[in-house]
């Protein structure tokens, strides 16, 4: 049997929106949401929060999950997610012995479903692939309606085909990466650099799951959905 192990990264610092991660969405801190859906998988046998900050650390003991701290130089700006995610592995592996699936669930998406988690962890394991990602489908299309400033400071198209485009539903489809939910295996994490290293599969995510939080219009986004589907299974 697989063995599934869910991480959430929260840093304690960020500049799109400060203390984010457990500002309160709906009547719950942010991470809050992320914490539930791995608690609400049956196919994930543990969960551990990496954080540099001790009011998630709080959060993740009232929990009793196992927290990952965090080192300083991996809570910056500019520290690559990946280095965290290899920090994590090693640190588990180490106290909790080999296993199968990392998954990692940002906290900065809050309407992803379980189902989506556990569709990820099916996909990765059906394509044998070293990385499932969650993908959904973008109305902004390099083929129609995304444009480059030329050398001569004049506007093209970015990504231009054989035959003129004139309908959007004619161009070749093409998807935004969301940080839903990401289910890798622990050594592909541990020896390559970065997502694309690697053969990579997906799920497709609908769009109304997909918000990542990165500011406060997003923030206010979300909160819109959830207080509007309070209730409701989202679609």
């Amino acid at each position: 049997m697989e063995t599934n192990f869910a991480f959430i990264f929260a840093r304690k610092g960020s500049k799109g929106l400060p203390h984010k991660n457990v500002k309160i969405l709906a009547n719950k801190p942010l991470i809050q949401y992320s914490i539930e859906h791995a608690l609400s998988s049956k196919k994930i046998s543990n969960l551990f929060i990496s954080t540099d900050c001790n009011e998630i650390r709080k959060i993740a003991q009232y929990h009793g999950i196992s927290t990952i701290v965090r080192p300083k130089h991996l809570a910056t700006d500019s520290s690559p997610e990946w280095l965290s995610w290899r920090h994590a592995v090693d640190w588990v592996e180490k106290k909790f012995g080999k296993f199968d699936n990392f998954i990692s669930l940002p906290a900065t998406s809050p309407l992803r479903s379980t189902e989506d988690i556990d569709n990820a962890i099916k996909q990765r394991i059906y394509q044998d692939a070293d990385i499932c990602i969650g993908i959904t489908e973008t109305n902004h299309n390099p083929y129609f309606n995304m444009v480059e400033i030329g050398s001569d400071n004049l506007l093209k198209i970015s990504k231009s085909t054989d035959n003129a485009i004139f309908r959007r539903q004619d161009v070749p489809k093409v998807y935004n990466i969301t940080t839903s939910v990401y289910v890798a295996k622990p050594s592909f994490i541990r020896n390559k650099a970065g997502i694309f290293d690697g053969n990579v599969t997906s799920i497709t995510i609908p769009k109304k799951r997909s918000v990542d939080i990165d500011d406060i219009y997003d923030f206010k986004y979300a909160e819109m959905i959830l207080m509007n589907d309070v209730g409701k299974t989202f679609d």
